[in-house]
């Protein structure tokens, strides 16, 4: 697979091995291992409204940049809403309080300024990182159910091009751990906004159950949408870590409901090159 997890510092996370092979940026999928939350967030919880004492997740991010090697002064979050607006950041974003809410509602960050570390969050939902080597532009997008039906991670790509003066040759996609086919369960108004949006995109992923549900693959829906976006097979990788598996590295919404720490993607162009 193209995914290493590793332990830096105590703190365990995901890296995607073609993004590191490109060079230039800091980025990482982290786990609950590694931090200081106690009680139901106990580990590295980088939910800043989860309920958890506020000095314990200014400690896992700086914790977390640090096992990353990314700058948490130039940490820049997102407020999620499940929708698809990909909001363009830059360095007057940057300096704000570990735990201060972002001030956009917005489910994707983009930028091309170096030392800006785009964060999103999930504890089920996809997380997904974009990174043009050649342009050094980045993006991090969060991917519900929703998101996905609205194509979030193909609008950021589109976003790239448009007005970065990308190229979807170029750029490489990290699709992260998020809850997999094995255990998405749904009714039918999930399969019914994906196909109403996404047609035949969307069905190959889709499986109906025998007690009227089904079984619906995010991460590969994805996939599909990036490629019709442009990008190449060979540039994206998909995580087959799946969040309510393996509970050992991760929080699950669906298996835990609120009481729970929550995970966080990051990703930040080095300043230095």
């Amino acid at each position: 697979m193209d995914f290493t997890l590793k332990t830096v510092q105590g703190v365990s996370f995901l890296s995607c091995d073609p993004l590191d092979r490109a060079g230039g940026i800091f980025h990482g999928f982290s786990t609950r291992l590694g931090g200081v939350s106690q009680g139901f967030c106990a580990g590295l919880n980088l939910g800043y409204n989860r309920g958890d004492d506020p000095d314990s997740v200014k400690e896992n991010f700086r914790r977390f940049c640090c096992a990353i090697g990314a700058d948490y002064t130039g940490l820049i979050k997102t407020r999620q809403v499940h929708r698809d607006h990909i909001q363009p950041v830059s360095a007057v974003d940057a300096g704000r309080d570990l735990i201060a809410p972002a001030p956009w509602e917005c489910d994707g960050l983009i930028t091309d300024v170096p030392g800006l570390c785009l964060t999103v969050f999930s504890a089920d939902c996809v997380p997904v990182l974009l990174y043009d080597p050649v342009r050094r532009c980045i993006a991090a997008v969060h991917s519900g159910w929703r998101g996905t039906a609205m194509s979030i991670a193909a609008r950021a790509t589109e976003q790239m091009l448009r007005d970065y003066g990308c190229r979807p040759e170029h750029i490489l996609a990290a699709i992260g751990p998020s809850i997999s086919k094995c255990c998405f369960e749904t009714h039918a108004d999930v399969p019914t906004e994906m196909t109403a949006a996404l047609g035949a995109l969307a069905t190959p992923f889709i499986e109906p159950l025998p007690n009227d549900k089904f079984r619906v693959d995010l991460k590969n829906i994805i996939k599909t949408t990036l490629l019709h976006a442009g990008l190449t097979r060979e540039h994206i990788s998909v995580s087959d870590h799946c969040t309510a598996c393996r509970q050992d590295l991760y929080w699950s919404h669906r298996l835990l409901g609120d009481r729970r720490g929550s995970m966080a993607a990051m990703i930040q162009l080095n300043p230095t090159e």
